[in-house]
């Protein structure tokens, strides 16, 4: 009951708002994908009006198709670039006024990107996206970073989880009013893709009626009475002296271990094997192939031969929606590892399906339905362990001091990645044609591999256990080394 009680008007509208941030940033990573075709002809025509020849369409498709690419991943370049600097805006203006301040990008990138017709509509898109891009970076990282510092530790997974369900939600929303009739149009276009903004105006207003976070006012700026007000103010009517304590006591844990670099990070032993595990399993949530579908799926659908691929592409963000409800409750009961190594290995088996399916489709009609099928199921796949679990896996295999350096690393690695899936997917598939997931599949089976052998169990662990793990394992292959370095040497004095 005293949980219940915890689960405040103020908590939810505080969480409300925070997520209205990954709900841009779902918007943005589907947005650009259902009035492709469109935003390619549109492009063409502002080529060829600066062309010699204006009526030889074939003359600049290689630089429409270079333009569209870099209009989809560039997006992703500008959140690796961001990335790294989440740790110093939250701790230089608070978790607040960063949101706040971060929104600015979000409205200038809106704005770029609802004037293109105006303009060079290419360079304008592309420049509303590395805009939009640097915001969606920031917002990543500080809108979990909030979100898990008010709420309580009991409810604390679950209000997580809200970041990842919004981002999806962001997804489906972007298909839908992407269509055709409702902003998918010729004329309509532009307000599709500047829309992006509103969420960011929407939450700037909200922002000033929402409560600091009491765990930067306490451990970072030391204002313990400001620190207990917001408590107050978020669990209701309590006692926070247990609360206060443990900030006291993570305060004085942060004060003894001292802040890691990233440079330290990479040279130290110790964080070798986590940091691993960390950047394997960002690459593998990337690399799985799971934006090549997001942000490609329209053209996917049109090669299988549905006739109404729009459709079905918003069927696959439903889908994806769904699942990561049902995600929420999975992971706190079976366990993050094993819910990772089901994701990962469905997701191969539907990767193979997925080619044999488009490389018989010009003999089989039906071939058309069982490619659909696989799609929608490697997203449920997605959703059930690569999805989610990497975006907070990574806090809970470093401690305070590392943790920030660790994140941003891991981060940055995560939109590397997804940069390099949107700006090569489209050539890839052109090259490989209904092979092309037979990479994917390649690689998930690597993953899978890796994730068995090499990725620890984390869930109801403290971090001394995980790290126990880890030196254990270290331990472990240390003996292993000296054990088969004794047996040459015994077999070279024998000889």
């Amino acid at each position: 009951m005293k949980q219940q009680k915890n689960l405040t008007g103020t908590l939810l509208f505080a969480v409300f708002t925070a997520v209205l941030a990954s709900l841009q940033f779902g918007y943005g990573i589907g947005v650009i994908n259902a009035p492709q075709k469109i935003i390619e002809n549109h492009y063409t025509r502002v080529l060829l009006e600066g062309s010699a020849n204006e009526t030889d369409t074939k003359s600049v498709q290689p630089s429409v198709k270079m333009y569209w690419s870099l209009s989809v991943s560039v997006f992703s370049l500008g959140g690796m670039v961001s990335s790294f600097f989440v740790g110093w805006i939250a701790d230089k203006l608070g978790r607040i006024k960063a949101m706040m301040a971060v929104n600015s990008l979000a409205v200038i990138g809106a704005i770029l990107m609802g004037l293109a017709p105006l303009g060079q509509a290419h360079a304008l898109v592309i420049a509303g996206r590395l805009i939009t891009g640097l915001y969606c970076g920031l917002a990543s990282g500080l809108v979990p970073m909030y979100v898990g510092e008010i709420s309580p530790t009991a409810l604390r997974g679950a209000l997580g989880t809200l970041h990842q369900l919004a981002i999806v939600t962001g997804i489906l929303i972007s298909q839908v009013v992407g269509l055709e009739f409702i902003l998918g149009s010729e004329t309509l276009w532009p307000v599709l893709l500047g829309l992006s903004g509103v969420p960011a105006i929407v939450q700037t207003i909200l922002l000033f009626f929402c409560p600091e976070s009491p765990r930067f006012l306490l451990i970072k700026l030391g204002k313990m009475e400001a620190a207990k007000r917001n408590l107050i103010r978020l669990r209701g009517d309590y006692d926070p002296t247990k609360d206060i304590e443990e900030m006291k006591k993570e305060k004085e844990e942060v004060e003894s271990e001292k802040k890691v670099s990233i440079i330290q990070l990479f040279k130290s032993s110790n964080y070798r094997q986590p940091l691993i595990v960390s950047l394997v399993l960002h690459i593998s949530q990337q690399f799985s192939g799971i934006n090549g579908i997001f942000y490609y799926s329209t053209s996917i659908f049109t090669r299988a031969g549905i006739s109404q691929p729009v459709y079905a592409t918003i069927g696959v963000g439903a889908v994806n929606t769904v699942f990561t409800v049902v995600s929420v409750f999975l992971i706190e009961k079976a366990g993050r590892r094993s819910l990772y190594l089901v994701g990962l290995a469905g997701m191969g088996i539907c990767a193979i399906v997925m080619t044999i399916a488009l490389a018989l489709l010009t003999q089989h009609a039906w071939m058309s339905y069982l490619s659909m099928v696989a799609i929608f199921l490697f997203v449920v796949f997605f959703e059930v362990g690569p999805g989610p679990i990497p975006w907070f896996i990574v806090a809970e295999l470093f401690s305070q001091g590392p943790r920030p350096a660790a994140m941003a690393v891991s981060g940055c690695c995560n939109w590397t990645c997804n940069f390099i899936i949107g700006m090569c997917f489209e050539y890839i598939a052109d090259a490989c044609g209904p092979y092309v997931f037979i990479i994917f599949a390649v690689l998930l089976f690597i993953f899978t591999i890796f994730t068995y052998f090499k990725v620890p169990e984390t869930k109801g662990k403290s971090f001394d256990e995980i790290a126990a793990e880890f030196r254990k394992k270290k331990l472990a292959s240390r003996k292993g080394l000296k054990s088969t370095e004794m047996e040459y040497l015994g077999t070279s004095s024998e000889a």
